[in-house]
């Protein structure tokens, strides 16, 4: 790596950390915008891990310029935060210029990937769009017919990662249903440590996103995990302690308010694990709407695992508890919301 190279990494670093504590900061004083969204560009996907239930292999990428209306109206609204997620939003054609518009409307640009289609040459346009975050969940050290995402494809990737970019790169690795070798996981936390990324870890939740307890090997590994890797936003995961016991967290999910999942459709969904509630569109969906949500309880909040909904509702678990508002909805939509918690109930027992 070239002295410039570093010199631009740890400009790059301390600028994100200034966004970052702007960020933290106005979601602290201000609890009518949303501070984080998942955006999807594109549902396809090069794998099939068949965990996973947030991909397909055949759908054409969202068009460029309705993703840009899409970042321009949730701007408007105030969030300080845009995850691109997917699928693999890698296959998107001009995913480029759609990070590069959310740099320009003074978003926090994030994205998941699985990481198969990086290169140097990718890692550098990404560098130029202004990627600030980048994370890859790897969810074994070999693949398996379970998941293809494994240390040993990745670890090249991994370490042009470390050469070449200039944004944050975050590993997740992940223990619980599915996975045959828990022990994996640490040995994927010690080589993300090893090569100067953060390190978090993923306890993989059912279809709903709900609670699959952690047996003792788990645990353990869950343990070992939780002293690696550095501090930043994305280590505030105290709430796992109980998940990896199998036991409830209290907390006020603010999904539908401070959180939103926005599908390929343009649709608002709590997350990526209760889509289809409310499943309202982005340009019909109203601070009104945003503020009923803010206060609503969710009836899946206890046994969930999701961690960025988790994290996000830390800024205000300390405040306003939840009891539902009075509906100021247009009409129809109460109808379309009563049917969705009675699904969020009847996939909660």
């Amino acid at each position: 790596m070239t002295i410039n190279k570093k010199i631009r990494q740890r400009v790059r670093f301390a600028h994100r950390r200034l966004r970052e504590w702007r960020m933290i900061a106005k979601g602290l004083l201000s609890t009518r915008h949303p501070v984080l969204a998942h955006i999807i560009p594109t549902r396809r996907c090069n794998l099939s891990c068949t965990y996973c239930n947030e991909f397909d292999d055949f759908s054409n990428p969202v068009p460029t310029e309705e993703m840009r209306r899409r970042i321009d109206r949730l701007a408007e609204l105030g969030t300080s935060i845009i995850t691109i997620s997917g699928g693999e939003p890698l296959l998107h054609p001009d995913l480029d210029d759609i990070i590069r518009h959310m740099r320009h409307r003074g978003i926090i640009s994030g994205m998941i990937t699985n990481g198969y289609l990086l290169t140097v040459e990718r890692i550098e346009r990404l560098n130029r769009a202004g990627l600030e975050h980048l994370q890859i969940s790897i969810d074994n050290a070999q693949p398996d017919a379970v998941s293809k995402k494994s240390l040993k494809v990745l670890d090249k990737k991994l370490q042009m990662l470390a050469e070449h970019a200039e944004f944050g790169v975050n590993i997740n690795s992940v223990v619980g249903s599915g996975i045959a070798h828990p022990e994996d996981a640490l040995t994927v936390a010690n080589r993300a440590v090893a090569l100067g990324f953060s390190s978090t870890l993923g306890i993989i939740h059912d279809g709903s996103g709900q609670l699959q307890p952690l047996k003792p090997l788990e645990r353990e590994v869950y343990e070992k995990i939780k002293q690696l890797g550095k501090k930043s936003f994305a280590r505030f995961n105290a709430f796992q302690e109980n998940i990896a016991h199998g036991r409830p967290n209290d907390w006020r999910c603010r999904a539908g308010a401070r959180y939103l999942y926005i599908c390929e459709d343009g649709l608002v969904h709590y997350c990526s694990q209760q889509r289809g509630y409310p499943a309202i569109s982005l340009f019909d969906y109203t601070r009104e709407q945003m503020r009923h949500e803010f206060f609503a309880p969710k009836s899946c909040a206890p046994y969930c695992t999701v961690s960025c909904v988790q994290q996000i509702a830390m800024i205000d678990n300390w405040r306003a508890p939840q009891k539902p508002l009075p509906r100021t909805n247009p009409p129809g939509l109460e109808s379309i919301q009563s049917e969705s918690s009675e699904k969020q109930q009847a996939l909660a027992k």
